[in-house]
């Protein structure tokens, strides 16, 4: 890999750990009875994937039960309805890490909704924690399309020429639904 693409890659997972964290609020009755609270939360720029992604990761607070699952509803920053993720709880883990399918239209300093649900095995709610999350970044960090084919760092092909990632007259997510 070329000094140039490795510090981008740098570059890239710099700018992810500098996301901004947004404002929490927790919808538990004043911490009684709280089972997790968020201990951390992102925006994921993996620049040698070319992939936006949130992340949120909970801090269990009391021992978890056998079957509980955490549903995070993503605002989806292209528009339309919010990305839906289910994570099982496994109680024997010092946290729970949810993740975003793939994203598009990340524009910077917009604040983006994310409610978590803890429901236990018969799916009845334990706990709703509602949050923000925003980026110091917006979408066009990214490459055109991954920088790598394989878990061998392969040069992507479709991107000879292009070091940055970024091809003249590269199609562009349509944005105008983003809200």
């Amino acid at each position: 890999m070329s000094r140039k693409i490795l510090g981008l890659v740098v570059v890239g997972a710099m700018l992810a750990a500098a996301a901004t964290l947004g404002a929490c609020r927790d919808t538990g009755k004043d911490g009684e009875g709280r089972l997790f609270e968020i201990s951390g939360k992102l925006v994921v720029f993996n620049y040698r994937l070319a992939r936006a992604t949130f992340v949120v990761t909970l801090r269990p607070l009391q021992p978890m039960g056998e079957g509980q699952v955490a549903v995070a509803s993503f605002q989806n920053p292209a528009g339309g309805e919010p990305l839906i993720v289910e994570q099982k709880v496994w109680p024997k883990l010092g946290k729970v890490s949810l993740e975003s399918p793939a994203l598009s239209c990340v524009a910077r300093d917009r604040p983006y909704a994310i409610s978590i649900s803890i429901k236990d095995i018969h799916g009845a709610i334990l706990q709703k924690i509602d949050t923000t999350l925003m980026s110091t970044q917006d979408q066009s960090v990214l490459p055109d399309r991954p920088l790598v084919i394989d878990q061998l760092y392969t040069p992507n092909p479709e991107l000879a020429g292009h070091p940055d990632g970024k091809r003249p007259g590269a199609p562009r997510h349509d944005c105008s639904k983003a809200g």
